[in-house]
C-alpha cells in the first residue's frame, strides 16, 4: 500500500480509503447495502490488514447507523487509522475522542462562510478535529473559503472529496487544478461510478441483479451512454489482457492521476473489497493509460480552449493538468 501526504497537512493516508455507506441499511442507504456489525467488522479488518488507514463515513449514511457500527468496531481511544465524518454527535456514535479529517459534506450558500470557517476553526482549537476539508464544492466555492481562512487567520481546508471517474472527468475543469494550485489533497468518492465501470455492466445487456442500478440507484448521471460503453469496452480489453478486473483497472487509472491522493472503495462482500484492494498494486503502462485517456477525454470548454490557443507559454502546472492532453489535438 502506498501512503501519501494529504494536501499541505502532516497526515499520511493510504492510496485507498474504505467507504462505509453499505453499513446499516437504513432509509435510502438500504439500496446500497445493509451490513451489520459482524459483517462490517470482517471487511474493516480486511482493509486494515491490507494497509488502509483511512475510513470514510458520514452522519447521513443510514441516519447515523453507519457511524454507530463503525464505533462498535473501532471505538475507544485512538491508536491507528483515520476517520472522515460530521462532529460531536459523530464522536459519540463512533465512541472516539478525535476526528482526524472533518469535511463539509455539501456546499451551503445561505450561511456566511465566515461563520462556517470560524466554527471549523473552533473545533480544531478544542481538539475535537485535527484537519478540515470540503466535499462537492465548486472551484469558486473552494477559493472563497480559502480566502476567508487566510483573511481571518482561520484554519484552511487541507482536502476536498469529489466524484471523479473515467466516465465523469468534469473535475478536471476546475476542481483538480485548484487542488494542485492550492495544495489540497483529493479523495475520490464512487471511483467506479457506482459499479458502472466494474465490467459487470455491458453494452446492450440487461442491468445485472443485485447491483445499485438494478435497485434504482441514479448516481452518477450518464449523459452519453455510447461514450460510457466505449470506456467500459476499453477497460475490459485492458483488464482481460492483464488478467485482472475492469474495476481494478479503473481504480489504478485514478490512483495514478495527478492530484489524486486516495480513492474510496466500498462494497457488500469480501470478494468486492479483495478485488478493489488489489488495485493498489496494479501499475498501468503508458500505452494503457493513453488508451483510457483518449477514450474518455472531455472537450475543452471556454475559457480553456481559448487559453490553449493563445496562452500556452503562460500556463502553470495546474493549468496544464487540464490543457496539456489537448495541445496536440
Amino acid at each position: 500500500m502506498e501512503y501519501r501526504l494529504l494536501g499541505r497537512s502532516g497526515l499520511k493516508v493510504s492510496s485507498i480509503t474504505m467507504g462505509t455507506m453499505t453499513f446499516g441499511g437504513v432509509g435510502w442507504a438500504k439500496t446500497v447495502g445493509d451490513l451489520g456489525v459482524s459483517e462490517a467488522k470482517r471487511l474493516v479488518d480486511m482493509c486494515l490488514d491490507a494497509g488502509v488507514n483511512l475510513i470514510d463515513t458520514a452522519d447521513v449514511y443510514s441516519q447515523g447507523a453507519s457511524e454507530e457500527i463503525l464505533g462498535e468496531i473501532i471505538g475507544g481511544p485512538r491508536k491507528n487509522g483515520v476517520l472522515i465524518q460530521a462532529c460531536e454527535a459523530s464522536l459519540k456514535r463512533m465512541k472516539t475522542d478525535v476526528i482526524d479529517l472533518y469535511q463539509l459534506h455539501e456546499w451551503d450558500g445561505q450561511t456566511p462562510l465566515e461563520e462556517t470557517m470560524e466554527a471549523l476553526d473552533t473545533l480544531i482549537r478544542q481538539g475535537k478535529v485535527r484537519y478540515i476539508g470540503c466535499s462537492n464544492f465548486s472551484g469558486w466555492h473552494i477559493m472563497k473559503a480559502l480566502g476567508v481562512s487566510e483573511r481571518d487567520k482561520r484554519e484552511r481546508f487541507v482536502s476536498q472529496q469529489i466524484h471523479y471517474t473515467l466516465e465523469a472527468r468534469d473535475a478536471e475543469y476546475e476542481l483538480l487544478p485548484v487542488s494542485i494550485d492550492q495544495g489540497l489533497g483529493v479523495l475520490v468518492w464512487s471511483p467506479i461510478a457506482g459499479g458502472l465501470l466494474s465490467g459487470k455492466h455491458r453494452r446492450n445487456q440487461a442491468t445485472p441483479e443485485g447491483t445499485r442500478q438494478f435497485a434504482g440507484w441514479t448516481e452518477p448521471p450518464i449523459r452519453d451512454e455510447n461514450r460510457l460503453w466505449n470506456i467500459v469496452d476499453t477497460l475490459v480489453e485492458i483488464a482481460d489482457g492483464r488478467g485482472v478486473s475492469a474495476a481494478q483497472v479503473a481504480l489504478a487509472w485514478l490512483i495514478g492521476r495527478k492530484g489524486v491522493t486516495s480513492v474510496i472503495i466500498g462494497g457488500r462482500t469480501d470478494a468486492q473489497f479483495k478485488d478493489n484492494l488489489a488495485s493498489a498494486e496494479l501499475k498501468l503502462t503508458e500505452e494503457e493509460r493513453k488508451r483510457l485517456d483518449d477514450v474518455s477525454l472531455l472537450p475543452l470548454l471556454y475559457p480553456y480552449w481559448h487559453q490553449r490557443n493563445t496562452a500556452t507559454d503562460r500556463l502553470s502546472d495546474a493549468d496544464l493538468s487540464l490543457i496539456a492532453p489537448h495541445l496536440a489535438n
